[in-house]
């Protein structure tokens, strides 16, 4: 038996064309959708620095002071387990959304996306259209190429540098941040921190592109977990469109031996991963939708129906239905609300004040001339609340004892203080070697807000 290989066919082709990947810019409905989402996110993300609440920065992690201010709430080192709710919060909805609409997140809201298509936007405007760019990078060094390279990089660089301050302003005050900046007395740290973000910047979104999204975002690796027959992804319809093949814009389609799919390559150019989405799903697309609004655009011009490349799913395509009632999509989306209704029930269950007790350092008990038993504490407070606050102790559970406070429990916002009591007991009074002791610091503005601490009374 004989079988016709040829050697070509032995070879594993690349999933792009080699060489950097020209984007051609490309208008429709699917790059108005994400133009708009694309600027409400980057206007929030520098807007939101400069929100103030009650006379203070609404959201700033000040990991200085280990205080993370968001609007009204104050979290500290200790409340880091919202950290864990907010990751798998986002997890299970990440997981819901994919198994629904496909990699609607890379496409439409991921940074390295909206950054990367900012700067292709940018070389657009100083360097021309895709096929001006090609013809300069060919051309030979001169005055007019090393203007607009420069230009370009200087752009690149200075979108760069603004996006890494604007970050570091959710660390440090934005107002002295920037007026530092304006002074050029800006520390080694923060200098550091912003030229780093920055350099990061400005080589993800101008140099690494769409190497990030498919060489180092583990999120295209483990996607097709996620799918199933029912979930969206971008496809092209291959029994519509093929045989594919050039023709003219008048020629009668009825007559010719062609599929509607001219072949005229424009959703290849306009993908920011340089992929050919009529060679099927692959996992370097991401979902942007950008070749359906340049397959539409074509179509449009021939006077084709649109929808040759579409938003559609495996069982679609197959003749079927997608229904969104599906256990796998369900189960997402139980887990997604389960874990934001616990996440919700903690912070509203949480006190603003924490209270630790521990042992003064020296012997564990004395007993002083009248015979009474003295044991002496170490109470530290946090005033997790953004006013000044004062506090009470009192002491439950051991009758007949009493306490001496040695410091003042006036907190200011964010303060931790640490005061030492005495707690004493007649002698005679207490039978047991060992007894249970219970401190209780309360809010002098609200009683209810309160912290209860048990420990041991040595005899």
């Amino acid at each position: 038996m004989k079988f016709d290989i040829k050697e070509e066919d032995l070879i594993i082709k690349p999933y792009k064309q080699s060489g950097p990947i020209y984007v051609r810019e490309q208008k429709g409905r699917y790059q108005r959708i994400r133009r708009v989402m694309s600027w409400a996110l980057m206007i929030a993300f520098i807007a939101l620095p400069w929100i103030s609440y009650q006379g203070q920065q609404a959201v700033l992690l000040d990991v200085a002071q280990q205080q993370f201010r968001i609007f009204s709430i104050t979290f500290f080192p200790q409340d880091f387990m919202i950290l864990a709710w907010v990751f798998m919060a986002g997890a299970f909805a990440l997981f819901f959304v994919t198994n629904w609409l496909g990699r609607v997140w890379c496409g439409y809201m991921c940074p390295q996306t909206v950054w990367m298509l900012l700067f292709t936007w940018v070389e657009h405007r100083i360097e021309g259209t895709r096929n001006q760019r090609i013809k300069l990078d060919k051309q030979p060094w001169g005055f007019s190429k090393v203007m607009k390279k420069a230009a370009k990089h200087a752009a690149w660089l200075g979108i760069a540098f603004f996006t890494a301050t604007t970050f570091m302003s959710y660390f440090i005050p934005a107002k002295e941040l920037y007026s530092q900046l304006l002074a050029f007395t800006w520390g080694g740290l923060t200098s550091f921190w912003v030229f780093l973000f920055a350099l990061c910047t400005y080589g993800n979104a101008g140099w690494l592109r769409e190497k990030m999204c498919i060489y180092m975002c583990p999120y295209s690796r483990f996607q097709s977990v996620m799918f199933d027959k029912d979930t969206l992804i971008v496809s092209y319809d291959s029994e519509r469109g093929e045989t594919r093949g050039p023709r003219k814009r008048k020629a009668a389609r009825e007559e010719l031996a062609l599929g509607d799919c001219v072949d005229c390559k424009l959703c290849v150019e306009v993908c920011p991963a340089g992929i050919d989405i009529r060679n099927g799903l692959q996992y370097e697309c991401i979902n942007c939708g950008l070749c359906i609004d340049a397959c539409d655009q074509t179509m449009d011009k021939f006077n084709y129906p649109r929808g040759l490349i579409s938003y559609t799913s495996e069982r679609q395509q197959e003749g079927g239905k997608t229904s969104i009632l599906r256990l796998k999509l369900l189960g997402y989306a139980a887990m997604t609300v389960l874990v934001f209704v616990v996440m919700a029930w903690w912070l509203s269950s949480r006190t603003p004040l924490e209270v630790y007790v521990s042992r003064d350092r020296g012997e564990l008990s004395r007993t002083d001339y009248r015979g009474w038993v003295e044991n002496p504490y170490r109470i530290s407070v946090v005033n997790k609340t953004q006013q000044q606050q004062a506090y009470q102790i009192s002491i439950a559970g051991l009758e007949g004892a009493k306490l001496a406070v040695h410091g003042d429990l006036s907190l200011a916002p964010g303060e931790q203080k640490e005061i030492p009591v005495t707690v004493s007991i007649d002698g005679y009074e207490l039978a047991k070697k060992v007894s249970t002791l219970t401190f209780v610091v309360e809010q002098a503005s609200d009683p209810s807000t309160q912290q209860r601490k048990e420990t041991r009374f040595y005899k």
